[in-house]
């Protein structure tokens, strides 16, 4: 191994050396809440990036935390509002690890994919969609990502890879693992990335594209969220597993379980599957064990300018989750864990990491004014992009 490698470099000792110089222990208990873990493994990819990109990770996280945010306190405060949402706060640092440890930037020949799912916002903002248009696209404005036409559960943007969300539960499985057998069989190094939740493993879609992806050896990684509801039931009703992952080892996927509410530990087993999948060593599988602060869909039992959903949601017919589990996993916030690790770590300290929150603050503050502001759809633009206009030539006919 060369000296880098060892850890060693003109500055010193990187945050690798140092961790196995001073040994795993001792390291374990001196970081505190901030040593990135993968199923109780310190993990150092994500302790050698540099400076920016672990700050970079702490913004992506704020950015997507203070787009919910603002979305329920203006579906809670403003009847003229328009937007919906599957809201993904508390789950941001699953969204945040993964995409962090992929190619986004460059021509589309070249970046890595991201498919999604109904709740797509956290996964869009981690891809690269620009928060602006992403926003106008939610308000049904003409403007928009996709012109309006796809609202919240079907936003996509090609430009950074994030190929779309998709209201049904599945399918974008299958679909993901097309692109990865294109990727193999054009010789490509790109990666296809899907993400799923813990009520996918009771659909057709998830065994198909894991046996598929083990049988073609793709470079496919699969992210399960396991936020521990699917809709109003918990995942235990639909899982035989307590771990999913199990699921994926019977098909011969390598599979980690990771603490999903540290963007460390998560970026740590994302960055193993996409070397995994580059170097062409096939498909991997990725639990991240999370929980969604609101409830399945929209923002009942909330109050505006409070974080999170309590109490009856007239969606269930019930109160489906007991108050104190809610409140017990947001003391483990994404948030918290990412901006304290940080610190721990000597990247910034407590009035740098202030002062990027009141940036993303800002940012998304001007997101939502300016996506206000645009011309909303127009009720005959419904008909457009439905039939093929101009010429059409006979397909069969060269």
């Amino acid at each position: 191994m060369s000296a880098e490698e060892h850890g060693e470099g003109g500055d010193g000792l990187t945050r690798r050396g140092f961790l196995q110089v001073s040994g795993l222990a001792g390291a374990i208990t001196g970081l505190s809440v901030s040593a990135a873990r993968a199923e109780g493994q310190i993990g150092y990819f994500a302790t050698d990036l540099p400076d920016d990109r672990l700050k970079a990770m702490l913004r992506t996280i704020l950015r997507i935390r203070w787009h919910e945010r603002t979305m329920a306190d203006r579906m809670l405060g403003d009847p003229q509002y328009r937007a919906y949402n599957h809201f993904y706060a508390g789950q941001e640092a699953v969204a945040t690890g993964v995409c962090a440890a992929l190619r986004n930037d460059g021509p589309f020949d070249r970046i890595d994919l991201v498919y999604s799912t109904h709740r797509p916002s956290g996964h869009a903002l981690a891809k690269g969609v620009d928060m602006k248009l992403m926003q106008a696209e939610m308000d049904f404005r003409a403007t928009g990502l996709n012109g309006g036409y796809a609202a919240e559960m079907h936003i996509a943007d090609p430009a950074v890879g994030f190929m779309g969300a998709d209201g049904m539960i599945g399918p974008g499985h299958v679909i993901a693992t097309g692109s990865a057998f294109a990727f193999r069989a054009r010789g490509s190094d790109q990666v296809a990335v899907v993400f799923g939740g813990d009520g996918t493993y009771a659909t057709p879609h998830f065994h198909s594209a894991l046996n598929n992806a083990r049988l073609l050896d793709l470079p496919f990684i699969y992210v399960l969220e396991n936020n521990l509801y699917h809709q109003y039931a918990h995942y235990s009703y639909s899982s035989p597993h307590t771990d999913i992952a199990d699921a994926a080892r019977a098909y011969g996927i390598p599979a980690r379980v990771v603490d999903g509410q540290d963007v460390f530990a998560v970026y740590n087993a994302a960055k193993e599957a996409v070397d995994r999948a580059r170097a062409g060593g096939g498909p991997s599988f990725i639990e991240a064990k999370t929980y969604r602060y609101y409830n399945h869909w929209g923002a009942p039992g909330a109050e505006v300018g409070k974080l999170g959903a309590f109490g009856y949601d007239p969606l269930a017919i019930t109160s489906f989750r007991p108050e104190r589990e809610v409140r017990a996993w947001m003391q483990r916030d994404p948030v918290d864990i990412a901006r304290r690790t940080l610190i721990d770590w000597g990247v910034l300290d407590a009035p740098a990491a202030d002062a990027i929150e009141a940036e993303v603050k800002a940012e998304v503050a001007e997101a939502f004014a300016w996506a206000a502001e645009q011309p909303l759809c127009m009720p005959e633009d419904g008909l457009k992009h439905v039939f093929a206009e101009g010429e059409v030539l006979p397909r069969q006919i060269a």
